[in-house]
């Protein structure tokens, strides 16, 4: 893939959640996502196990992995979602 196409190929998002809103577990099978905490605190979630995440942090999950995010107030997190190349090298 050459730069212009992967540079498109990279989504991004901003996701508010609170407490109340329940994520399902999820996978993305060609892409590995990035959360970045932009504000308030919660968990990265995988199938058997959670990461804390505060202010500044990330949690990364590479392309086909079942994950989710939760809090227990807000959380604010920029989301990447970029190419996994792994298999093209």
């Amino acid at each position: 893939m050459d730069l212009e196409s992967l540079k498109k190929a990279i989504v991004t998002n901003v996701y508010h959640i609170d407490s109340s809103k329940k994520i399902a577990l999820h996978k993305h099978n060609t892409m590995d996502e990035i959360f970045y905490c932009v504000a308030g605190s919660g968990y990265g979630v995988l199938e058997n196990s959670e990461t804390a995440l505060s202010v500044g942090e990330a949690f990364i999950v590479k392309a086909g992995e079942m994950h989710s995010l939760r809090t227990d107030d807000y959380l604010i997190v920029a989301s990447f979602l970029v190419p996994n190349l792994r298999e093209e090298n």
